[in-house]
């Protein structure tokens, strides 16, 4: 399995592990997180999901050997899904949960994987994390959100930067930016995730929720 759920009380955890290609996003693993998001979501003892990768690796984007080799990493068409809200590249970027989603990312969220963190409502990272749009290198297009999501979060300038020269960006710098909400010690966002998601599953969920939705 390349990803895997596990519950915390009314907290869900979704970790991508596929730490042979630093959690790198392939059909197969767009599609799992599709389902897992979709399962977290419609499940009445959830409140709040947290999406991590397994071994100090967040998401390395797509997995652009499995490209290569000719295998793509597009999962569904809105028209044959039938809905706008389609499975994307990297899985559940293009749809919109009712439930709040906080990253807990420790080393590289990149090109896609930054464009998973990005649609995630906060994001927890370590001091060590970097953020980058490193497919800009490869000249494979951000497809899933980043375009329009990091200029929303962190103003056009910073995210022209960004998107523009492809340089890392690490911890310190991403919560200058507001790239990174909070910033905890390396090894310890998982855990710091978990105490914020822990915090907002305790306020009435109705609210909350409709308030998410509605920023």
């Amino acid at each position: 399995m390349t990803v895997h759920t596990t519950a915390n009380g009314p907290v869900t955890v979704i970790t991508i592990d596929r730490p042979e290609v630093r959690n790198a996003v392939d059909q197969a693993t767009a599609e799992a997180l599709g389902s897992a998001f979709d399962a977290a979501d419609t499940d009445e003892d959830t409140s709040v999901i947290v999406l991590t990768g397994s071994s100090g690796t967040f998401c390395a984007g797509a997995d652009l050997k499995a490209l290569s080799d000719g295998r793509g990493n597009r999962v569904t068409e809105p028209e044959a899904a039938g809905i706008i809200d389609s499975l994307g590249p990297m899985g559940p970027t293009r749809r919109t949960l009712s439930k709040p989603v906080v990253a807990a990312i420790e080393g590289h969220a990149v090109a896609g994987g930054l464009e998973l963190a990005l649609w995630c409502d906060l994001r927890i990272a370590a001091t060590d994390a970097i953020f980058g749009v490193y497919c800009r290198r490869w000249g494979v297009p951000l497809v899933d959100g980043g375009t329009v999501r990091l200029p929303r979060l962190i103003g056009h300038s910073h995210a022209m930067d960004l998107i523009l020269t492809g340089r890392p960006v690490g911890g310190d710098e991403a919560l200058r930016m507001g790239l990174a909400n909070r910033l905890c010690e390396s090894g310890t966002a998982l855990a710091t995730a978990l105490e914020v998601a822990g915090e907002l599953a305790t306020f009435p969920q109705r609210c909350l929720r409709s308030d998410r939705l509605s920023a």
